[in-house]
């Protein structure tokens, strides 16, 4: 018998150790098996499991579990990656706390085998956490995007791409981050709303008749000025350009030209250009051949480059510095403040600065043809759709793509300098050597690059490298390309666009059928989570206040693809309860002997009851079915929702107790009492497999602990590698659908009147019958015991007319009635619903005419909109029903 409660904090340890050692997440040997494999994507070797990875490996697991029970070969590939600067950071700072040697006093061998170290005591506990989320992975094929046969595949990408020159070193802009003293992506760089100031300096002409004002928010930079810009149509400037001004402080003469990027209605119209220090000087120094002056170096110091009174000063001091010599020049115009974005190290928390330097970039608008190609037709698609307008802007204004870092912890770049500063790149030294040798004639000292690849260039090659590439694995074989990849919007750029790229060009194909992106997780009141706003869930506290499937369906049932996720303590409580609610049914069903019958077959069900629960079973599958299998996780669950706690535990139990007769008494007819429990154990059968995917422990444990009941149930093993339900539309029956429907509506609208006009639960009225066909009626009257008691109504009576005092109700095109006058004041209850009404109306409107300021609607943030149009929904819904009680309350005279 089972327990009253169900512990997942015993159960849940207990049952996952029992799947692991059973072998059943690897993928079935069968050679006839259809494929179905997906990659996780790679969590941070440092990282810990937060709301977004639960979310993301939930769906994943739910999909995984979905397709292993229908008989796939389902491969879920877990790993982990290596973070280069996360890393570097945990390492170098516990060297501090534990007062060691700083990464550079240590030297770059010493240092690597430090996180190495680290690696094996420390990195990875992310993946024991996503176990107590339940996930399913094949941990026998587990990677590391720094393993060996990785490392190899890397190497060998870079060495291709290199000698097909899609692989280059030049000198570019890119994002530096000087506590690191490294390049960083777009995904590392923060965007931070500070406190700022626009200081207007005056450059005079070079020849004395006049000056030119600019503004900058960083008047470092001018150091490096190399030229003035105004707009070609800016009748102001229009006889400056081609002369020159004299940069002060520095003393040389900078040019004023014509270019498009200096904007007339913004400030004084004319626009410094640094191009070694901004984005888009950058590219204007790119046509108009200006040179590129780099005043920094690597720390964001002032180097020789500016004048010698500037060198070594930090670029804070020396700003400080330009606009104190401005204001003794005469030259300083005006001080504005303002409140701009400032890009800041998202680990260093450092100022970002656009850095002039030498980097490896691949041709990624090369490599991007095919890949936008394969989404245009079809060969992967974006679930929902529109996330394709995302891949396709980016991937048709694509930039070279930086992929060295400087670093020490990752992939060492494979390419090696001679004396003369000639490049070799080769996947080994000793190939190097030998290139060089060929150059030369003879031996040289070669020098390997210091540069450690991008992270992203590694998991980059994820779908392949994961599966033994360069080897012809079977693997390779079997499980390339993978179907689904699940994953966050914000790296559809980082790593799906880059997947796609390397993956045509190294397999030939696309390396996923599908993307589906999934939602952002946010609190209660649609906020974004964040540690300083103190608004963050931890999952894994979740999992041991409410149990890991509470944590899991709440996450599943919310992800509809058009919204986000508002996540809060009590919808979990409210899906935990869902789950008892499936245990207690379960074990209602244990103590009337509900167990499946040797050579059951639902098919020959005869009770009405017996073959609606059926029919509903089936069309349940059926939706769950569809909706897995196209990655509607919210519409499954949602649907598994509605059909176990209404049709199953709330409506079926409930109709079935007459028929499974009282403990202590013999049912009326023992024949329906088997079918019956027959029924009920074939359902929750189904019932257990569905559910399965999304709630996998408790399942797991119902599915043990009913198994003894009796020796021909069917019970072989784990749930998890049970078979999938497959149930053909001829198990739904019209006629058992009629009869069922009718008794439940007559009953749940009922209880509507009743609710709706406070009839007290002591009343007892009979319940009236004015119009309904023979069939109905046969129903009703079959059905007035259970109805009456359902019901609380005294009887059931058959009238030629609604009387007096009576509320009527339409269900199934039968005219029923409860008088109800004698125990309400209809007065009184006309009143009262005339106010709420009122009331609700009043709320309506001001907050509809709210919805409808446009300017409320573009300046409020995007939770407040939400808000508010949830609380129009909720008003209008409420609404509604009041003003049906108060219709029901006008039929009666």
């Amino acid at each position: 018998m089972l327990d009253k409660t169900f512990d997942p904090k015993t159960v849940e340890p207990r049952l996952y150790a029992a799947w692991e050692a059973s072998g059943g997440f690897a993928p079935i040997d069968d050679p006839a098996a259809e494929p179905f494999s997906i990659v996780i994507p790679p969590p941070n070797v440092t990282g810990s499991l937060h709301i977004g990875h639960a979310l993301n490996n939930t769906l994943q697991d739910v999909l995984i579990r979905f397709e292993r029970m229908r008989g796939k070969a389902a491969l879920w590939l877990p790993g982990t990656d290596h973070a280069g600067i996360a890393t570097q950071m945990v390492v170098e700072r516990q060297l501090a706390e534990q007062g060691n040697h700083s990464r550079r006093d240590l030297g770059r061998e010493a240092f690597v085998a430090k996180v190495w170290e680290w690696k094996a005591k420390s990195g990875g506990q992310i993946v024991n956490q996503l176990r107590r989320l339940g996930a399913s992975c094949d941990w026998s094929r587990e990677r590391f995007t720094l393993d060996e046969g990785l490392s190899a595949a890397v190497r060998k990408v870079f060495v291709t791409l290199y000698k097909e020159k899609l692989i280059y070193r030049d000198k570019r802009l890119v994002n530096w981050d000087p506590h690191f003293q490294t390049a960083i992506s777009d995904l590392e760089v923060e965007q931070r709303e500070v406190d700022g100031h626009y200081w207007h300096f005056a450059y005079p002409l070079e020849d004395g008749s006049g000056e030119i004002v600019v503004a900058t928010t960083r008047p470092e930079t001018m150091l490096a000025d190399t030229a003035v810009a105004v707009h070609p149509k800016d009748e102001r400037y229009k006889d400056l350009i081609g002369r020159a001004v004299r940069l002060p402080i520095v003393g040389r003469p900078v040019p004023i030209i014509a270019d498009e990027y200096a904007d007339p209605e913004k400030g004084s119209g004319a626009v410094k250009i640094t191009p070694a220090h901004d984005f888009n000087d950058f590219m204007v120094g790119k046509r108009n051949n200006l040179p590129m002056i780099n005043v920094f170096d690597d720390f964001a110091r002032i180097n020789d480059n500016a004048p010698p009174e500037y060198r070594g000063l930090d670029r804070f001091a020396a700003r400080k510095k330009v606009v104190a010599q401005f204001e003794e020049l005469g030259l300083l115009r005006g001080i504005e403040k303002t409140r701009h974005m400032v890009p800041h190290g998202d680990r260093s928390g450092v100022v970002v600065e656009p850095y002039l330097t030498d980097q490896w970039y691949v041709n990624a608008e090369e490599l991007a043809k095919p890949a936008i190609k394969a989404v245009e037709d079809d060969a992967t698609v974006f679930v929902p759709k529109h996330w394709e307008k995302t891949y396709f802007e980016w991937m048709r204004n694509i930039q070279p793509w930086c992929i060295s870092r400087q670093l020490w912890w990752g992939h060492r770049i494979p390419a090696w300098f001679g004396p003369d500063g000639r490049i070799f790149v080769a996947e080994t030294e000793e190939a190097a050597k030998a290139e060089a040798r060929e150059h030369y004639g003879h031996d040289e000292v070669l020098r390997q690059d210091e540069d450690v690849l991008d992270t992203w260039f590694s998991s980059a090659l994820w779908p392949f490298s994961t599966l033994g590439w360069p080897d012809e694995t079977d693997d390779l074989r079997r499980f390339y390309p993978t179907h689904t990849l699940i994953t966050g919007f914000d790296i559809i750029f980082f790593w799906v666009a880059r997947m796609m790229m390397q993956g045509i060009h190294f397999m030939g194909e696309v390396p996923f059928k599908r993307v589906f992106i999934n939602a952002l997780v946010r609190d209660a009141e649609g906020k974004k989570m964040s540690k300083s706003k103190g608004n963050v869930l931890d999952p894994l506290e979740l999992v041991d206040e409410f149990g890991a499937d509470a944590l899991r369906f709440t996450l599943t049932a919310m992800s509809g693809a058009a919204r986000d996720i508002k996540l809060s303590r009590e919808r979990i409580e409210g899906y935990r309860n869902f789950g008892t609610k499936l245990w207690n049914a379960t074990r209602f069903t244990q103590m009337n002997g509900c167990a499946r019958a040797e050579g059951f077959d639902p098919a020959q069900v005869k009770v009405p009851l017996n073959r609606w629960i059926v029919g509903e079973t089936t069309r349940t599958a059926q939706a769950v079915t569809a909706a897995l299998a196209d990655c509607g996780f919210d519409e499954a669950a949602n649907g598994l929702y509605r059909f176990i706690w209404r049709q199953y535990c709330d409506w079926y139990v409930e109709l079935a107790k007459p028929l499974l007769g009282k403990p202590d008494e013999p049912p009326a007819d023992l024949e329906a009492q088997a079918e019956t429990q027959a029924t009920a154990a074939w359902a929750l059968d189904v019932i257990l497999k569905l559910l399965h995917p999304v709630m996998p422990f408790v399942t797991e444990e119902l599915w043990a602990q009913t198994a003894d009941l009796g020796a021909a149930r069917g019970y072989q093993g784990l749930l998890m590698t049970a078979r999938w339900p497959d149930l053909p539309s001829s198990l739904i029956d019209p006629v058992a659908d009629a009869e069922i429907g009718l008794i439940i509506e007559t009953i749940s609208e009922g209880r509507s009147v009743r609710e709706g006009l406070r009839v007290p639960n002591s009343a007892r009225p009979p319940l009236l019958v004015a119009e309904a066909t023979p069939a109905q009626a046969q129903v009703l009257k079959s059905s007035a015991p259970l109805i009456a008691q359902l019901l609380r109504v005294s009887e059931i009576r058959f009238v030629d007319a609604v009387p007096e005092g009576a509320i009527p109700y339409v269900v199934e095109g039968a005219t029923l009635a409860l008088p109800v006058a004698e125990f309400i004041d209809l007065t009184a209850e006309r009143a009262r619903l005339s106010k709420e009404v009122a009331t609700l109306a009043s709320d309506i409107d001001r907050t509809a005419k709210k919805l409808a300021n446009a300017d409320f609607v573009a300046r409020a943030p995007d939770e407040v909109v939400e808000e508010n149009r949830e609380r129009l929904a909720e008003a209008e819904t409420a609404k509604a029903k009041l003003e049906s009680a108060l219709a029901r309350l006008g039929a009666v005279a």
